[in-house]
């Protein structure tokens, strides 16, 4: 579910090259009936499959259940599937332990915690394959916890005072339109963006 955006479209590219899975329905929300091949060129190999609408009673006939929603709303679908489903959740709504962090950070109610599912970290994998439900780490916890955790587990720094300077292109910021992220803002500079302990993978990064 959420096939059509820039994370169900990279999932798509990845589940596409996998030898031991089928894809089986590949739901969007506005872009249900349109081609795949009009919103995701990369692939043509589902050039002319269209994105199917969301029907939580489909999605829980099959093996496993991939959701890549903006976040927030992978726990209303998630409630509406059997508990017996296996699921993979993109977006953030599961990674967070502590529910202050999650209404703090993108408010709400808190959903809930999942197997955080960076399998590298050491103890990860074997977590990862015996649960049926995995929260999808967030792009730069995933970076900074994969740089770091070697030299913190080295002795070689503190893992309380980790200083990390990321950049990321404009398609982090999903299909959304905004007038910052256009070519003719982005082309050629830097800007920083949610300073200050503001950025939303702020807790998921101290907390890995």
């Amino acid at each position: 579910m959420g096939a059509s955006g820039y994370a169900g479209g990279e999932l798509l590219r990845l589940l596409l090259g996998h030898p031991g899975i089928e894809l089986g329905t590949i739901a969007a929300g506005s872009s249900a009936g349109q081609r795949i091949g009009s919103v995701h060129p990369n692939l043509p190999g589902l050039a002319d499959q269209v994105f199917e609408t969301t029907h939580p009673g489909e999605l829980a006939e099959h093996d496993v259940v991939f959701l890549a929603l903006p976040h927030g709303q992978s726990a209303g679908l998630v409630a509406q599937l059997p508990d017996t489903v296996p699921v993979v959740d993109l977006g953030a709504d599961f990674r967070l332990r502590e529910p202050a962090h999650w209404s703090q950070y993108y408010g709400g109610d808190h959903a809930g915690s999942w197997t955080y599912g960076l399998a590298e970290l050491p103890g990860h994998r074997v977590e990862v394959k015996a649960s049926g439900r995995v929260a999808n780490p967030g792009c730069y916890p995933t970076a900074v916890a994969l740089a770091a955790a070697p030299i913190v587990a080295a002795g070689l720094a503190d893992a309380t005072d980790v200083v990390v300077v990321a950049s990321s292109g404009t398609s982090g910021a999903g299909r959304g339109q905004s007038s910052q992220l256009m070519g003719a803002e982005v082309m050629g500079s830097l800007s920083a963006y949610k300073t200050g302990g503001a950025h939303q993978h702020t807790p998921e990064m101290e907390q890995s």
